[in-house]
C-alpha cells in the first residue's frame, strides 16, 4: 500500500515503515560519528525503548559502546489496511541494525506496568545476559492497570488549583489561539501519578535487584523536563510536574539500593524540551519549542533526542567522566535551552505570536517536519510515492 501522513490533532495515525527505518539510521549514523564512549554500558535495560528518548538511548547504548540491549515497549502491530505504530518499525529497524553489527538485540512487546512483561524480562536477562549495567527507564503512558491492584489509572495534562489561560498553537492549521485548561481534580492528579510517578521505576529495579541482575556498579537513569516558567501552570506545576517529582522521590531510593549494590547510582535527567508525541499533546508546549527551535538554531545550540542522550553518555556517565548534578541532585542536558540568552529571546518573541506572523517568528516549519518525522515522513531519500509492505514482524 501506498502510506500517506494522516495527522489528527496531536497525532499522526499512520507511520512509513522505510521512513521510520530510515529516522532509525539518521540517529545510529549520529552516534558512530560521535566516536566510541569508553567504558560505557554493556549490557542494557531499556524501559520504553521504542520511540524518543528511550529510542536514543538504546541506539546511543549499542553504537556508542557495543552494547547488548533489551528493549521493552508496547506497539501495535499493522491490521488489515493499516500500518503499524512507528514504534513498532523503528524497533524493527533498530534490532536488524544490531544484529547487522554483531550485536545482540532482543524485544518484549508488551505492557511495561504488568508483572508478566517485567518476569519476562528477568528471565530474559537471566538466560542470555546474566546481569545488566545500565537500566534506562523512559516510559510516557497515558494509562496504567496497577499490577497489584487492578485499578486502572489515566493521566491528564491539566494544572493544579486553578484554570490557566495562555497561547497555544494547531501545530497542523497553523492557528495560534488562546486556550484555558481547567484544573485536574484530586482524583486526577493522584491518578497522574500512578501512572507518571515513580512507583513503577521502583517495582522494575526491585525486581532487578532480588533477582540479583544488576551487575557491580550498576546505573539508572530516568527522563524528565523542567523547562521555563512560560509553561509552569501545564508542565512543572501541573499534574504531570508533580508527577515527575514522585519520580526524583524514586529516583532517590533507587540510588541508595544502587549504591549497596557495588557503588551504582540512580538519578535523573532533566532533558531539553523536544518534538515528541508525549509533548505534542501538550497544549502551550508545542508552541514554546516552536519558539525555542528558531532561537536555538540560531545560536547554533540546537539538538534533538539523540544528540542530547550521546551528550548525556559521553560527558556525564562515561568516557571517564561523572555526572555533574544540580542543588536537587539531577544531571541537567537542558543546560543549553536554559541559557538566560536563550530564554530571554524567547520570552520577547512569545507575546507577539499570532497566528500571521506565525511563520515568521517561529520555527513551526521545523516542528512540523520533526513531528512527521516521527512517524516515518519527511525523511530525505524515502520514495513516498511507492508501494510499502505495512505487515512487518517483530524480530
Amino acid at each position: 500500500m501506498i502510506i500517506k501522513p494522516r495527522v489528527r490533532g496531536f497525532v499522526c495515525v499512520t507511520a512509513h515503515p522505510e521512513g521510520c527505518a530510515a529516522h532509525v539510521h539518521e540517529w545510529i549514523n549520529h552516534v558512530k560519528a560521535a566516536g566510541p564512549i569508553k567504558n560505557g554500558p554493556r549490557k542494557v535495560l531499556v524501559i520504553g525503548a521504542s520511540t524518543g528518548y528511550g529510542l536514543a538511548s538504546r541506539i546511543a547504548a549499542a553504537f556508542g559502546s557495543k552494547a547488548a540491549t533489551l528493549g521493552i515497549f508496547f506497539e501495535r502491530p499493522s491490521e488489515e489496511g493499516r500500518p503499524a505504530t512507528p514504534g513498532w518499525y523503528n524497533s524493527i529497524a533498530f534490532t536488524q541494525a544490531a544484529r547487522a553489527a554483531g550485536l545482540y538485540a532482543r524485544n518484549l512487546n508488551g505492557d511495561a506496568f504488568s508483572g508478566e512483561i517485567k518476569q519476562q524480562a528477568l528471565d530474559a536477562i537471566r538466560t542470555d545476559l546474566g546481569q545488566v549495567d545500565l537500566v534506562v527507564y523512559s516510559l510516557a503512558s497515558p494509562r496504567r492497570t496497577h499490577p497489584k491492584t487492578g485499578a486502572v489509572h489515566k493521566s491528564v495534562l491539566k494544572p493544579v488549583g486553578a484554570p490557566y489561560t495562555n497561547k497555544t498553537v494547531d501545530t497542523d492549521k497553523g492557528i495560534v489561539s488562546d486556550v484555558t485548561i481547567e484544573p485536574a481534580t484530586e482524583a486526577e492528579f493522584t491518578d497522574t501519578v500512578a501512572v507518571m510517578g515513580g512507583e513503577d521505576w521502583e517495582m522494575w529495579m526491585n525486581a532487578l535487584s532480588e533477582g540479583k541482575l544488576l551487575a557491580p556498579g550498576a546505573q539508572s537513569v530516568a527522563y524528565s523536563y523542567i523547562g521555563p516558567d512560560v509553561t509552569w501552570p501545564i508542565y512543572k506545576n501541573g499534574t504531570i510536574g508533580l508527577a515527575k517529582n514522585d519520580l526524583e522521590r524514586a529516583g532517590k531510593n533507587i540510588d541508595s539500593l544502587l549504591k549497596l549494590n557495588g557503588g551504582g547510582r540512580a538519578f535523573i535527567s532533566v532533558n531539553k524540551a523536544l518534538v515528541t508525541q508525549a509533548s505534542s499533546a501538550i497544549p502551550i508546549v508545542p508552541l514554546y519549542i516552536s519558539i525555542l527551535y528558531k532561537v536555538m538554531k540560531a545560536a547554533g545550540t540546537h539538538e534533538g533526542c539523540i544528540e542530547q542522550i550521546q551528550r548525556l553518555f559521553a560527558t556525564h556517565m562515561y568516557n571517564g567522566r561523572t555526572p555533574k548534578f544540580d542543588e536537587a541532585g539531577r544531571v541537567r542536558i537542558d543546560d543549553w535551552e536554559m541559557r538566560p540568552e536563550i530564554q530571554d529571546a524567547v520570552r520577547d518573541i512569545w507575546p507577539r505570536i499570532t497566528t500571521e506572523n506565525l511563520a515568521a517568528e517561529t520555527d513551526i516549519a521545523g516542528y512540523r517536519t520533526e513531528f512527521l518525522k516521527l512517524f516515518g515522513f519527511d525523511l530525505p531519500g524515502v520514495n513516498y510515492e511507492a508501494d510499502t509492505e505495512p505487515h512487518r514482524p517483530m524480530l
